[in-house]
């Protein structure tokens, strides 16, 4: 995770913010998504990101991908992420990776003129997310390996298990659970841990029980290959 900008707390980060819908999709602090921008109204706004404090705010909706044409009800944590990198395609596309800064809860969504939603938030109940590695000691990593290992063998993944012994406690578990397969409620509850050792302790609870019934993604994450 590399940004130029630093965030040393809520007073740093802008109280409204643009809204991006998506299901099924996990930003956590000091993580890293990629994105594939086609749709207009999400061009527009980061156009207006980049113009602007380079931040959008991930979140998912209740109801997942749900009928396009309906407005669709949001939960009400997110994470804010920054524009670290970005590209043109030549068709008409946006390729961006954000980095997440710290989670939000949502106050208001805005009436807006814009093609995109806009929400005022609220850091404050997320005040652990601006210090890097915060409770890094209480994660149970051997617990988190045995259970990335299970998935792994079950799946016939193939994993970069150098990368996973020299990742640091956080950036272990975070990026597993944003590139679990599991879906949006699973996503939803690993976001909304209260520290790192209770998503650890999530993501091996959820990971076990997908395995015991089967399940997973139905298919290879290439995440993880």
């Amino acid at each position: 995770m590399v940004m130029n900008a630093v965030y040393r707390g809520p007073q740093d980060c802008p109280l409204t913010i643009p809204l991006f819908p998506l299901a099924e999709a996990l930003l956590l602090p000091r993580g890293e998504m990629p994105l594939n921008i086609f749709e207009p109204r999400y061009l527009a706004m980061v156009d207006d990101a980049l113009a602007g404090r380079r931040v959008i705010g991930v979140i998912q909706p209740v109801n997942g991908a749900g009928d396009p044409a309906q407005v669709p009800k949001l939960y009400s944590v997110g994470c804010l992420g920054r524009v670290t990198r970005f590209a043109e395609t030549g068709d008409g596309r946006y390729l961006i990776t954000l980095t997440g800064v710290a989670r939000f809860r949502l106050v208001e969504e805005l009436p807006v003129t814009t093609p995109y939603r806009q929400a005022r938030v609220d850091y404050s109940p997320f005040l652990i997310d601006f210090t890097a590695r915060a409770g890094e000691e209480e994660v149970d990593r051997a617990a988190v390996i045995r259970a990335l290992e299970a998935f792994v063998t079950a799946k016939g993944l193939r994993v970069d298990w150098r990368g996973v012994r020299s990742a640091s406690n956080e950036a272990l578990v975070n990026a597993l659970s944003m590139m679990s397969p599991y879906g949006l409620r699973e996503k939803q509850a690993l976001l909304e841990a209260p520290d790192l050792k209770t998503r650890a302790e999530m993501l091996v609870a959820i990971t076990e029980i997908e395995l015991a019934r089967g399940g997973g993604s139905g298919g290879s994450d290439p995440a993880l290959q």
